[in-house]
C-alpha cells in the first residue's frame, strides 16, 4: 500500500431516470466490464419488479428500506499484534456500509443460477426490505463475529 496520500473520493453522478446517486451506486455495483447500459436495464427492471410485488409506490423508498436492513454497523478487521492475529471489531463508515450492502445484494443475486439477474436482484431487494434473506443473514453473521471478538476491541487504533 502506498503511503504517499489518500485517494480522493469522486462524486457519483446521479442516474438518469431517478436522479439519485444511490441508484447510480447500485448500477455501478451491478456493472461488469464497463457495460453500464446493461447494468441500467437490470437495475431498472428490478425496480419495476419490486414495485409490482410490494405494491408500494416509489422504488427509491423501497431501496432505502432494504439498504437500511442490509447495511452492517460493525465489522472485524485483522490486526497483527506481537506475532498473533486478532479479529478486532470496528465501526463501519456510512459509505462502506452502503458499499458492502450493495455488494452483498449483487453477489447474492448473481449466485442464483437459472434466474435472470433482474429477477434475482428484485428478490434480494424485497428480501432485504422484509428483513429476511441471505443479505440480512450475512449482516447478522458479521455483527455476531464483531460481538464475539469485542474482547479485542482495545487493539483498535
Amino acid at each position: 500500500m502506498s503511503r504517499r496520500r489518500r485517494a480522493t473520493k469522486r462524486a457519483v453522478k446521479p442516474d438518469v431516470r431517478y436522479n439519485s446517486p444511490l441508484v447510480a451506486h447500485l448500477i455501478n455495483t451491478v456493472m461488469e466490464k464497463g457495460k453500464k447500459s446493461v447494468a441500467e436495464r437490470i437495475v431498472y427492471g428490478a425496480f419495476e419488479r419490486v414495485s409490482e410485488k410490494l405494491e408500494k409506490g416509489d422504488p427509491i423508498d423501497l431501496l432505502l428500506g432494504a439498504l437500511e436492513n442490509a447495511r452492517p454497523r460493525l465489522e472485524v478487521k485483522s490486526r497483527r499484534v506481537g506475532g498473533a492475529t486478532y479479529q478486532v471489531p470496528q465501526e463501519v463508515s456510512h459509505e462502506r456500509q452502503e458499499s458492502l450492502a450493495f455488494r452483498w445484494m449483487v453477489g447474492s443475486a448473481s449466485s442464483k443460477k437459472g434466474v435472470p439477474m433482474r429477477e434475482a436482484l428484485a428478490q434480494e431487494i424485497i428480501d432485504a426490505y422484509n428483513n429476511t434473506g441471505s443479505v440480512v443473514k450475512k449482516k447478522e453473521d458479521v455483527h455476531k463475529m464483531a460481538q464475539a471478538n469485542r474482547a479485542f476491541a482495545h487493539f483498535r487504533w
